[in-house]
């Protein structure tokens, strides 16, 4: 390469990465630092937020009344979490053993329903569960049941709706992880005499915890502030974080203590990726393990 091109090669990279930098500030950095700020700022009716600086927000957010909808949250994101992983490993090991061709079909259809909003397929969900909606049109009429189940409105729904809008973000890491697993460790652990249980806690389980832990993550995360969800399903009978959130800035007004919520959440994420790491670090550690006794 001679050294005018050497040079283009250069400028188009530097100019890439600038753009890419300058992006990153402006759309990521700079939202998240004014969160902060505002987190730490006064409430105010006519300017939301205003100085002195305080921390009064923090400390709504540990306030006893909150408590509830924290661990409700929390149980409704690891409820909906839970099912994910245990629809998706099974269907993402599947996937992971098909041909390409069928592979990438299965993806499509898996994929489809995201050509359409969220929001969309959330209310066609209240059309499914209502008393008068698919399932309890269907139970009634085959005479299973005399009278309409109460779905909508409840835990279930929002969990029945959280699993269907995130399970895909379960099924993608896990079949990464499935796809990069070598089926030598599998025939080799069946020589050796392993039976199905022994082969999934001894090779399978350990091998693809990175993807397990992703994929629990991506679910988690988003689960937490889907406050539509809650609102549309639930009733608002059953909040997530997301709705508390949503009801500070748009509904009370109180910025400050919206912001706190938001950036409580953001460390909640840092530690979640941190266990991620952890995890990462686990599988290759007891990787260089095996090789070594190899």
């Amino acid at each position: 390469m001679t050294w005018p091109n050497v040079g283009i090669a250069l400028s188009f990279r530097q100019t890439v990465i600038s753009l890419t930098l300058g992006w990153l500030a402006l759309m990521v950095v700079a939202p998240h630092a004014l969160v902060l700020m505002t987190s730490v700022m006064t409430p105010n009716s006519e300017h939301l937020a205003v100085w002195p600086l305080t921390f009064d927000g923090y400390l709504k957010v540990m306030q006893p009344i909150y408590f509830d909808v924290f661990f409700q949250s929390l149980w409704l994101s690891g409820v909906a979490t839970l099912f994910c992983l245990l629809i998706g490993y099974p269907f993402a090991y599947v996937l992971a053993k098909q041909p390409p061709w069928l592979r990438t079909v299965l993806l499509v259809l898996m994929m489809l329903p995201f050509w359409t909003n969220s929001l969309i397929r959330t209310y066609a969900m209240k059309l499914i569960l209502g008393k008068k909606g698919i399932i309890n049109t269907a139970l009634v009429g085959s005479g299973i049941i005399e009278k309409p189940i109460t779905m909508l409105y409840t835990e279930f729904a929002v969990i029945v709706g959280l699993v269907y809008i995130l399970l895909p973000f379960m099924v993608l890491p896990l079949m990464a992880s499935f796809e990069k697993l070598s089926n030598e460790l599998v025939e080799a652990s069946r020589d050796l005499g392993a039976n199905g249980v022994q082969r999934f806690f001894t090779i399978l389980l350990p091998l693809t915890a990175p993807g397990i832990v992703a994929g629990c993550l991506i679910v988690f995360l988003p689960a937490m502030g889907m406050f539509y969800v809650a609102d549309l399903l639930g009733g608002a009978k059953n909040l997530l974080l997301g709705n508390v959130i949503k009801n500070q800035f748009l509904v009370v007004r109180d910025w400050p203590f919206g912001s706190a919520f938001s950036i409580t959440l953001i460390v909640m994420m840092a530690g979640l990726l941190w266990v991620y790491a952890l995890a990462n670090r686990f599988v290759q550690r007891q990787g260089g393990l095996d090789d070594e006794n190899l």
